[in-house]
């Protein structure tokens, strides 16, 4: 269980008053940027341009951090936030969990899913970009982990974590501010692209419209929700999201009991419906994708 404290106020919103808002940048543009900070809420506020939306919880004696950006970016968050005390990470992947080593040297006690913690000690290989990343160091892997959900206080706001099983990946959660009504969701939500499913860590279609659902069950209308790039969205707009996801993977699921392996279905241009909707690889996309659908081959039905 995360412990309860109180984070520095008056030296977190000196840096937020430097800071300026880097909304609608692309995924690399987003990663070349210069962090910056901008106000969610009266105590929780936005760092964009650490290759990772970062939200910041800032109270009298540190500062709370979901996610902490990627490493070229981790002094710059650092000096942003000021005291870090404590780091949620809502997936392994490096644009949200490169800067935990230099979190953790400053003091930070890093929190996840027990999943994500595990990947973080493995060598990860991504066959679809040809591109090995090996076990993170000892410093940079969670040292608090939790199975579902788990119930917290800091600064004087509650907050709730959970899992979303098998979607963008195994281990993905969301963090949910409720007294500021400010619901971090991590890379479940894509909004605009065409959705990175890493099939080999349990990710898969299925598994990110649930946790679209998920959100959607937790939001109303007036809930920011962060995703891991882009600007903050509504309850509409990830419910716009879930709409396409789903239509998406009708299509794919209508091919596959065709008989379309994933090269049939990028002969076929699967997803030349959705140009101009959702950016991104096509090929990379139905690659991913496919592998996903296949590990859930018998609950879609009428393939096997």
């Amino acid at each position: 269980m995360l412990a309860v404290m109180n984070p520095h106020r008056r030296e977190f919103l000196r840096s937020l008053a430097a800071g300026t808002a880097a909304f609608g940048l692309s995924r690399s543009a987003f990663a070349d940027a210069t962090p910056a900070a901008s106000k969610l809420t009266d105590k929780l506020t936005l760092i964009t341009g650490a290759g990772n939306n970062v939200v910041a919880l800032a109270g009298d004696g540190g500062t709370l951090l979901v996610d902490c950006g990627d490493a070229a970016h981790a002094q710059d968050v650092l000096k942003l936030a000021g005291n870090v005390k404590t780091v949620i990470n809502t997936h392994f992947h490096l644009e949200s969990t490169g800067g935990n080593d230099v979190m953790a040297k400053a003091g930070a006690k890093l929190v996840s899913h027990v999943n994500t913690g595990l990947w973080m000690t493995q060598e990860v290989i991504r066959d679809f970009e040809k591109k090995v990343f090996p076990p993170r160091a000892k410093e940079a892997v969670p040292a608090e982990t939790f199975y579902t959900t788990e119930k917290a206080t800091f600064g004087g706001e509650p907050i709730e974590y959970g899992l979303m099983p098998m979607a963008h990946t195994d281990g993905d959660i969301y963090v949910h501010f409720q007294k500021s009504n400010v619901l971090v969701a991590g890379d479940v939500v894509q909004p605009g692209r065409l959705p990175m499913l890493e099939w080999f860590t349990g990710g898969w279609i299925g598994g990110m419209q649930e946790a679209h659902r998920t959100l959607l069950r937790l939001a109303d209308d007036n809930t920011k929700i962060v995703p891991a790039s882009g600007p903050v969205l509504t309850k509409s707009e990830v419910q716009a999201n879930l709409d396409v996801l789903t239509k998406v993977r009708e299509q794919l699921v209508k091919l596959l009991k065709q008989g379309m392996g994933a090269q049939n279905m990028i002969d076929a241009k699967a997803m030349k419906d959705f140009e101009g909707q959702l950016s991104g690889d096509p090929e990379v996309f139905i690659y991913t994708a496919y592998r996903g659908l296949w590990a859930h081959v018998r609950e879609l039905g009428g393939i096997v």
